[in-house]
């Protein structure tokens, strides 16, 4: 999840630390890796399916042997003669900064928190149900939380350069999901990786890292996807026209959701892939033009732009032609003193000034935070029998995160894991990646996960490795439990074909 520590969290927090923390909190104290392991059931496509839920540590070490990080986890794992050979699936959110506390409780754990679909979710107490989209019938399932979030803190001779950035955060999951196969015995089972968001970042990176230490995986699955930082607002050496056109098509479909297009009358998958082809046609060319634009050329595209995002024409060509998603969010229901959420544009929120430029909070994070995180926590103590030692943070201090990234034999001051994903598909032609997206993100548009994956340089003969699916839901797909239902379905399938069954 893609988001500062909400205010009713921080709040929760308060109170509990001093007691929490019993040891003076340097962050250097070596833990002792342990677990609680707990025995469940959900039932899944009418099959009853009984679980292992282990809850506990490890610990990352250093090239010395030295420990530097106790990473926590949730393990949701289904016994039998041939557990070993099961396929086992890494999940993890990204931010950098974000506990795996949004996938965990949302999207495929044997439970979930009941949450209303783009609404509010009010006040505790929240309710945990099973949940019958589980991937357990499927895999079983490690839920990680990265160094410096949830549980998972710097150890002994740790510091947060060893974590904090684009390869110390590979290289750590690396190490982590390496001694996780390795004590549970499960280096000859499947592998997948499933990320969220900056997790998708990491699951890219990860592909590549893993293989080169002799586990190649068999499949990604990537969730509203953020590869290649070049290509977003602020960031060179594109970002100057090509993200306007990539969050188009996502305008349009708020826009189509909220019923303030011009012209209604289409389903959302025609208007989308009507805007696709104007976004890198006409408007491309048009933003490429600069001042040699004519004025008529300007007018008729300020018309087009108002055709696909419902917002005013003086509006458009006063902002040159080009829309941000901060100003959309703000502009597109201002007539109605609302705004639209950023991870989820179905969420609608109240601004105290309603003339401003850009919304005051994301309507979608503060609907839901508060819900998953009290749930998560009284899950965590109550049916997974863990006590922690100190406070669960859903959204940690990652400090100044290093944004470099080491690819092709260069240094390079942005990421753009597109070529680590490549070059793993490429040394392993039988890796399947499935890219889930929903059309209602402004956090990471659908349009730039196309874009990123279509101009990756993949060989032709392996771009059907690649698979897609999209939904009416936002950043986090399953907040919509319809979407929930399609998702999982998909996933199915795709594992199902992965491992030839």
């Amino acid at each position: 999840m893609l988001a500062a520590i909400p205010l009713a969290a921080a709040l929760l927090y308060t109170a509990p630390l001093a007691a929490q923390n019993a040891e003076p909190d340097t962050g250097r104290a070596i833990p002792a890796e342990r677990t609680a392991v707990t025995q469940h059931s959900v039932t899944v496509d009418g099959k009853e399916i009984r679980y292992t839920a282990t809850a506990g540590n490890l610990l990352v070490r250093n090239a010395d042997a030295q420990a530097t990080a106790s990473m926590f986890y949730v393990a949701y794992t289904v016994d039998g003669p041939e557990r070993t050979r099961r396929p086992v699936t890494f999940l993890f959110n990204g931010g950098p900064g974000s506990a795996s506390i949004w996938l965990h409780m949302g999207s495929f754990a044997p439970v979930r928190v009941d949450v209303p679909n783009a609404a509010g979710a009010g006040s505790a107490p929240y309710a945990l149900e099973p949940n019958a989209s589980s991937l357990i019938d499927r895999s079983d399932l490690v839920f990680i939380d990265a160094v410096g979030t949830g549980l998972s803190r710097i150890v002994g001779k740790g510091e947060g350069k060893d974590f904090f950035g684009v390869d110390p955060d590979i290289r750590s999951f690396a190490d982590f999901i390496t001694r996780y196969v390795t004590v549970n015995a499960r280096w000859n089972s499947p592998k997948f990786l499933l990320g969220e968001s900056y997790g998708t970042t990491r699951a890219a990176g990860l592909a590549e890292a893993l293989d080169r230490r002799g586990m190649p995986l068999n499949g990604v699955v990537l969730v509203s996807s953020w590869l290649d930082g070049y290509v977003d607002f602020g960031n060179p050496p594109f970002a100057l026209d090509v993200p306007y056109t990539l969050y188009l098509p996502t305008m349009t479909a708020t826009a189509w959701y909220h019923h303030a297009l011009p012209d209604q009358g289409q389903d959302l998958e025609t208007v989308l892939r009507t805007v696709r082809d104007f976004a890198l046609g006409d408007y491309a060319h048009a933003l490429a033009r600069g001042k040699n634009l004519s004025d008529a050329e300007r007018t008729r595209v300020a018309g087009e732009l108002h055709r696909f995002t419902g917002l005013p024409v003086d509006f458009i060509e006063r902002a040159n032609l080009r829309i941000t998603p901060e100003r959309f969010e703000k502009e597109l229901l201002r007539g109605g003193r609302r705004t639209t959420g950023r991870l989820d544009s179905r969420y609608l929120g109240i601004d105290h000034d309603a003339a401003g430029e850009s919304p005051e909070y994301d309507a979608a994070d503060a609907a839901i935070s508060g819900a998953y995180t009290s749930a998560f926590n009284d899950y965590l103590k109550v049916d997974l029998k863990y006590d922690a030692d100190r406070v669960y943070q859903t959204s940690g201090d990652v400090g100044d995160w290093d944004w470099h990234h080491r690819t092709l034999g260069g240094q390079y001051p942005m990421f753009d894991v597109s070529e680590d994903l490549r070059q793993a598909m490429t040394t392993n032609p039988e890796l399947k990646v499935f890219s889930a997206n929903g059309y209602y993100d402004f956090a990471t548009p659908f349009f730039e996960t196309e874009y990123t994956l279509d101009h990756m340089g993949l060989d032709p003969s392996l771009y059907d490795n690649i698979s897609y699916g999209y939904y009416e839901s936002g950043h986090m797909i399953y907040l919509n439990a319809e979407s929930l239902v399609a998702l999982k379905r998909d996933l199915a399938a795709f594992y199902d074909q992965t491992l030839g069954g």
